[in-house]
C-alpha cells in the first residue's frame, strides 16, 4: 500500500496522487507533496535548543515563569516528567509538583 499522507483538511486516509498533486476524494482538497512535507515539519515540536520533543519526555524549565492568575512562579531548573504534547500556543501539557496541571510553551524548556 502507498504511504500517502492523510488529507490536511479532513484527515481522510483515502488520498491519491494525480500528476504531482495529492487529492482527497472526500472533500476535494488538493495540495502538493512539498506542502505536505512542510506541514509535517511544522508539526514537530522542538525545545529551546532545537531538540525534538515526544510524549513522555522529561524537560527542564529554562526561565522563571509566572503562573497566570496566581502569585506562584515556576523556577528555573524545575524538572517536569512525563510531558504530553498538544496542539495550540502552549504545546506541552504537564503536571508540576507543588503547582499542579499546567500548559507550557516548548520555547521555555529543554529536554532532560
Amino acid at each position: 500500500m502507498s504511504e500517502l499522507p492523510n488529507c490536511p483538511k479532513c484527515q481522510s486516509e483515502y488520498t491519491y496522487e494525480d500528476r504531482g498533486l495529492l487529492i482527497c476524494p472526500e472533500c476535494a482538497h488538493e495540495w502538493t507533496a512539498e506542502e505536505a512535507a512542510k506541514a509535517e515539519e511544522a508539526s514537530i515540536i522542538r525545545d529551546a535548543n532545537g531538540n525534538e520533543l515526544n510524549d513522555g519526555d522529561s524537560v527542564t524549565v529554562i526561565k522563571d515563569l509566572k503562573v497566570k492568575g496566581s502569585s506562584l512562579v515556576v523556577k528555573v531548573g524545575t524538572k517536569v516528567k512525563n510531558i504530553r504534547l498538544v496542539d495550540g500556543d502552549h504545546d506541552i501539557d504537564c503536571k508540576i509538583d507543588g503547582i499542579g496541571a499546567m500548559k507550557l510553551k516548548s520555547e521555555f524548556v529543554k529536554k532532560s
